[in-house]
């Protein structure tokens, strides 16, 4: 299982790293040809999804490889799971149903890295 969760987590992180990455840095002009949701969410929440996905990427990764506070890895993994509820929640308020597939496959692979952490 451990094999498993650091691909899932690897994975994970690389995505985490990247999207939020971008809330991060980019403007709202930038980023609303990727994410149209942009526009009706305050940027000042946007940078903190974003910092809320990076911080994940990394809680995923570190604790794990270093050994110290393993269990923040699970809690890790816990906040990425909120955040795809969250996105899921929001996109579906939009009416946006057929655009939740990828936020459903995040939310089932950070929910495997909380049972295998």
């Amino acid at each position: 299982m451990d094999i498993a969760y650091w691909i899932v987590a690897g994975l994970l992180a690389l995505f985490y790293l990247y999207a939020g990455g971008l809330k991060i840095v980019r403007t709202r002009e930038q980023l609303r040809p990727m994410m149209g949701w942009v526009d009706t969410v305050p940027m000042p929440l946007v940078r903190v999804i974003g910092v809320l996905e990076v911080l994940g990427a990394i809680g995923l990764i570190l604790p794990k490889l270093t050994g110290i506070a393993p269990w923040l890895a699970v809690l890790a993994a816990i906040g990425l799971v909120l955040i795809q509820i969250g996105g899921i929640i929001t996109h579906l308020s939009r009416g946006e149903a057929r655009l939740i597939g990828l936020n459903v496959a995040l939310l089932v692979a950070a929910g495997f890295c909380v049972f295998t952490a």
